[in-house]
C-alpha cells in the first residue's frame, strides 16, 4: 500500500504532516484504544494484568497487515472489525490465554473513536505548535514596525494611512484567536465507550463475571489512559465533539488564509511592499525566469480555501439516526483526516511564511507619496469645513483631487485657488505640512501595543 505523495496536495506536501493522521497513524490510534482498554479493565479487575500486559505489548502497527484491514471495510463497513481479528491472533502467537481478553466487551465504534480521538490530539499539538511559532514571529514583526507608514487600503483602494506594526498586528490577534480554539477543543476531546448502543452493558457483563464493576467505571481510567477527557454519555450519536474539532479547524485556515491573501497583495510587482522569505527554485516560473512567486501564500490559500468544504460534511454527519447511524458516522472519517492534514499543512506553512517575510519600508514610503496627498484627504475635510460648511468642503475636495490626478497640478495649490475663489482664505503651509501621512495614523501604535500585550500575557 503506497501512502499519497502529495503531487496533487500543495495545501500539505512537504509539511510532515501526513504522517499525523497517515493510514498507519489512524491503525495505531485504535490499536492503542485496545492497549487502553485491556489496561483500565486490569486496573478494575475485570481481566488479569498479565493479559493487558501481553495485549499492550503487541497493540503495534508494524505487527498488522493494513492492507487487510482495508479489505475487511468493504465486508463490515469500519475497519476495526478486521484489526481486532488480526490483534487477537496477533496476541494469541504471545499468549494464547490472553487472547481471549482481547476487545473484550468493546464495539467498533468505541475503538475506532476513540483511536480518531486520538490521531485528532496529535494533530492538534502540532498545529498549536505551529501556530505559536507563528505568532511569535508576528510580534516580532509588530515590535519592529510599530510605526512604519503605510498606505491602508479599504475596497482595492487607497483610504488613509496606518502602520505596519498595525496590519501584523491584526494577524496576530488571528492567529492568537485560532490558537485558543484549538487549545480549547484539544483539552476537550472525548474517548469513546458506549458498548454496542450506548449503554455500557456488555462491558458491565464482562466485569460482573470477573466479581468486580467494570460498566461505567471503566469511562473514567479508560479516558485517562488515552490521555482524553472522559464523556459523560457515550457519544456515539452525538457528535459534537467531531464538529467542534471542524469548527476550530475552519476558523485556524480562515485566520491564516486573510493572512496570506495580504501578503499575496502586497508582493504585486506594482506594490513589493513584502517580499517572501526566498530560496533556490522557490516561487520560480517555468517559462518567466523574471518572477518570484508568493509559494507560502499560495500553499496558506489552497488548504485555506479546500477545508470549509470538508468541514461542513462533519458538521452534516451531526445529523444521524439511532444510537448508531449508516453512513453518518462513516462519513465522518475521511473528511476529518482531510481537515487536520490541511489545517497542520497552512500552519507549518504559515510558520516558514510569517519567520522569513521581508518587509520593505521604502517602497511602503514610495506608496504613500502615489496620490499627492489625496490619502490624508479625511483630514482636509476637517480643514476646510469651518471655512466653507461641511457638504461644499467635502465637494470642492472631491472636485480638487480629481482635478490634481487628471492635471498632474500640485493638490495644495488647486485647493488654494478653489477656496480663495470660494472667497475664504488657506494656509497653505498649513495644509501641506497636515498632508505628512505619518501624522496621519491615528492610534495605529497604541492599538498594535495592546495586541502585544495580549501575546505576552498569553
Amino acid at each position: 500500500m503506497l501512502p499519497e505523495t502529495g503531487i496533487l496536495a500543495p495545501g500539505w506536501a512537504g509539511t510532515g504532516v501526513d504522517a499525523l493522521v497517515s493510514d498507519e497513524a489512524w491503525v495505531q490510534g485504535m490499536l492503542d484504544a485496545e492497549a487502553a482498554l485491556a489496561r483500565a479493565q486490569a486496573g478494575l479487575g475485570v481481566i488479569p494484568a498479565s493479559a493487558a500486559t501481553v495485549i499492550a505489548d503487541c497493540c503495534r502497527v508494524d505487527k498488522l497487515d493494513l492492507a487487510v484491514i482495508a479489505q475487511g471495510v468493504r465486508a463490515t463497513a469500519n475497519p476495526v472489525v478486521a484489526l481486532v481479528s488480526q490483534l487477537t491472533a496477533v496476541v494469541a502467537d504471545a499468549d494464547e490465554t490472553a487472547a481471549d481478553y482481547v476487545h473484550r466487551g468493546s464495539t467498533s465504534q468505541d475503538i475506532l473513536d476513540s483511536g480518531m480521538m486520538l490521531v485528532t490530539a496529535r494533530a492538534l499539538d502540532r498545529i498549536e505548535r505551529d501556530l505559536s511559532r507563528c505568532a511569535g514571529a508576528l510580534a516580532g514583526l509588530v515590535g519592529r514596525h510599530r510605526d512604519t507608514v503605510m498606505v491602508g487600503r479599504t475596497l482595492t483602494q487607497h483610504a488613509v494611512p496606518i502602520t505596519f506594526g498595525l496590519k501584523a498586528a491584526g494577524w496576530l490577534q488571528l492567529v492568537m484567536d485560532a490558537r485558543a480554539r484549538v487549545r480549547r477543543v484539544r483539552t476537550e476531546l472525548p474517548a469513546s465507550l458506549g458498548g454496542a448502543a450506548g449503554t455500557l452493558s456488555a462491558y458491565a457483563e464482562y466485569a460482573r463475571a470477573a466479581g468486580v464493576s467494570g460498566g461505567i467505571e471503566l469511562v473514567e481510567p479508560f479516558a485517562a489512559e488515552l490521555g482524553l477527557r472522559a464523556p459523560l454519555v457515550p457519544w456515539h450519536g452525538i457528535r459534537t465533539a467531531v464538529a467542534d474539532v471542524a469548527a476550530a479547524l475552519t476558523t485556524t485556515t480562515g485566520a491564516l488564509g486573510k493572512i496570506a491573501t495580504d501578503v499575496a497583495v502586497l508582493t504585486r510587482t506594482e506594490i513589493r511592499e513584502v517580499i517572501e522569505p526566498s530560496a533556490p527554485g522557490r516561487g520560480a516560473s517555468s517559462a518567466m525566469p523574471q518572477k518570484h512567486n508568493p509559494v507560502f501564500a499560495t500553499l496558506i490559500l489552497t488548504a485555506a480555501r479546500q477545508l470549509p468544504a470538508q468541514a461542513l460534511v462533519l458538521f452534516q454527519c451531526m445529523i444521524v439516526e439511532d444510537e448508531r447511524s449508516a453512513g453518518g458516522w462513516q462519513a465522518e472519517w475521511q473528511p476529518l483526516r482531510d481537515c487536520l492534514r490541511l489545517a497542520a499543512g497552512a500552519a507549518a506553512n504559515a510558520v516558514e511564511l510569517a519567520e522569513g517575510l521581508v518587509v520593505r519600508p521604502e517602497r511602503m514610503r514610495a506608496n504613500l507619496e502615489l496620490t499627492g496627498g489625496a490619502l490624508v484627504s479625511e483630514r482636509l475635510t476637517t480643514i476646510l469645513a469651518p471655512l466653507l460648511g461641511k457638504s461644499a468642503a467635502k465637494k470642492l475636495l472631491t472636485w480638487a483631487i480629481e482635478e490634481s490626478d487628471n492635471t498632474g497640478a500640485d493638490l495644495v495649490e488647486v485647493l488654494g485657488r478653489a477656496v480663495a475663489d470660494a472667497g475664504a482664505e488657506l494656509d497653505l503651509a498649513a495644509v501641506r505640512a497636515s498632508l505628512d501621512p505619518g501624522s496621519y495614523v491615528g492610534a495605529s501604535a497604541e492599538l498594535a501595543d495592546r495586541v502585544l500585550a495580549r501575546y505576552h500575557a498569553d
